[in-house]
């Protein structure tokens, strides 16, 4: 019995002492590493923002599968927010400041200790070398949890390793899988659509449909306007030598609507009208790619191109869909210049009604043999009674058909060329 209590004693005094230990121990920790990944600043930058994307290359969801994800309303960019919920605790993070291409800073609690966790992307050989780094303080339990499992380094600094490697796989695999299809000559319907236009660096486009399409969809819940389809990018201008091109981020609607001057959100339509259209699946970064391809075709074909809009890129399948950037379908649009044609003027010869007849100068040309009728001078009041029929007929039906030509010539051509919504080639 006695032999009991000196062993119970010693346990509780090497427990008592252990927790001196790891309380007395520096609750300070740092922990960085860095990995050279084969992608460009830039897609690594949007891959590692967007929160949705860490389920894929974070290594503590792979070692726990029935860990349980959260997302905030805003996913990348300043303000995003996502949280985990798994067996070995739970934890938030929050995007505090970002840099294009260059940093993000983000505040993280895992099981009530707080952090600060650092993203460095910097241009190398082979890619983009990675700085993933985190500082922070430990409470008491995570001191004593740590201490178990090696220290905060092993803990954190291995789970950081693993989390880069998937990546670099993630990423060689999303961001460089992708495929381009040649569709040639479509149609494509009037569509009437509310949408921001501004001036914007070619790199940036894609970052700022991010932020104004959301805009626009919630003005369209706030006013009860119906969105109907995916939304789009007119590009009006597309300037390579300065990079900057002028935009409207649209989301299109049911009807045609008129919005009160001073609003930043504006109304427009999108006329009928054919276009050279290629699709790209995979990444936006690829989206110049499928131009090309597109302006290739117009070139090949010489086919001449609208002036007033350089290209459309419609969102078919985005990243609200899947996550998945390799899975994305944009499909890229350069509207045609549309070149009315008069249709034919029908041989009406045998429709025209004699009593339709008008005398003209110039003579008929017939094929036919003409009947000669003898014919006696009047006055000019009486002109057309005494015309013989035949040869009024004939060269009424002349005047009646120069009559038509000109009618057909002042036909609007939106009329003869508008496409209408039940054509089976429309495309959107």
């Amino acid at each position: 019995m006695r032999i009991l209590k000196y062993i119970f004693l010693l346990i509780l005094l090497s427990l008592v002492a252990l927790s001196i230990f790891i309380a007395t121990q520096k609750g300070e920790y740092y922990i960085v590493r860095s990995k050279i990944i084969n992608a460009s600043k830039s897609s690594v930058y949007n891959y590692i923002n967007d929160y949705k994307n860490w389920e894929d290359f974070g290594a503590w969801a792979q070692e726990d599968p029935e860990m349980k994800f959260e997302y905030g309303q805003i996913t990348s960019g300043v303000g995003a927010t996502y949280s985990w919920d798994g067996e070995d605790g739970n934890g938030t993070m929050t995007t505090l400041f970002v840099k294009e291409s260059d940093s993000i800073s983000q505040k993280m609690n895992y099981n009530d200790s707080p952090s600060n966790v650092y993203w460095k992307l910097k241009d190398t050989i082979g890619g983009t070398k990675v700085t993933w780094s985190t500082k922070g303080h430990m409470s008491f339990m995570f001191k004593i949890y740590s201490a178990l499992k090696g220290g905060p380094d092993a803990i954190v600094g291995k789970m950081y390793e693993k989390s880069l490697d998937n990546l670099d796989k993630a990423l060689d695999f999303e961001i460089n899988t992708f495929d381009l299809k040649e569709n040639g000559v479509v149609k494509r319907p009037v569509i009437y659509y509310l949408a921001q236009t501004f001036n914007s660096e070619i790199a940036k486009v894609h970052k700022n449909a991010k932020i104004v399409t959301p805009k626009i969809n919630d003005f369209c819940v706030e006013n009860g306007i119906s969105v109907n389809g995916k939304p789009f990018i007119i590009y009006h201008s597309y300037d390579l030598v300065s990079n900057i091109a002028k935009v409207s981020i649209c989301v299109p609607i049911d009807t045609e609507i008129f919005i009160s001057p001073g609003s930043d959100i504006l109304s427009g339509k999108l006329e009928g009208m054919e276009a050279v259209k290629t699709t790209l699946t995979g990444d936006y970064i690829h989206a110049k790619k499928a131009y090309d391809k597109a302006l290739a075709y117009v070139r090949k074909n010489e086919l001449k191109v609208d002036p007033t809009i350089s290209h459309i890129e419609l969102f078919t399948t985005n990243r609200e869909d899947v996550k998945n950037p390799s899975k994305w379908v944009t499909e890229i649009y350069i509207p045609l210049f549309q070149s009315y044609v008069a249709p034919a003027v029908p041989n009406v010869r045998q429709t025209i009604p004699a009593h339709e007849a008008t005398e003209i100068d110039e003579e008929v040309t017939e094929a036919k043999p003409v009947t000669k009728v003898k014919t006696v001078p009047k006055p000019a009041t009486e002109k057309t009674q005494s015309q013989p029929t035949t040869t009024a007929t004939k060269k009424a039906e002349t005047k009646k058909i120069e009559t038509k030509k000109v009618e057909v010539k002042k036909t609007e051509p939106s009329k003869a060329a508008e496409p209408t919504a039940n054509d089976e080639d429309f495309e959107f």
